[in-house]
């Protein structure tokens, strides 16, 4: 089995205000916790879909919004600036 991550989040509300508000109506702690993992998961999610994957259930997106979509997951779960 391999060993978990651990990993120290700080984000103030200038770095990106849509998920600071998302997170702060969360207590600390492990709620706040699995949202950012349910966020990142599903920003994963994205980035990974491809037309492939299409079903009845769950139509293509048009590909200029599936496009949309995975650069603002880049973005948001991409490398930290270096300020």
């Amino acid at each position: 089995m391999a060993d978990p991550l651990k990993i120290t989040f700080e984000l103030e509300l200038a770095d990106n205000p849509p998920l600071y508000q998302d997170l702060a109506q969360f207590p600390k702690g492990s709620r706040r916790v699995n949202r950012l993992r349910t966020l990142a998961h599903a920003g994963l999610i994205a980035q990974l879909a491809a037309p492939s994957t299409v079903t009845e259930k769950a139509p293509a997106l048009a590909p200029a919004v599936d496009m949309c979509i995975k650069e603002a997951s880049l973005e948001l779960f991409g490398p930290a600036s270096e300020d």
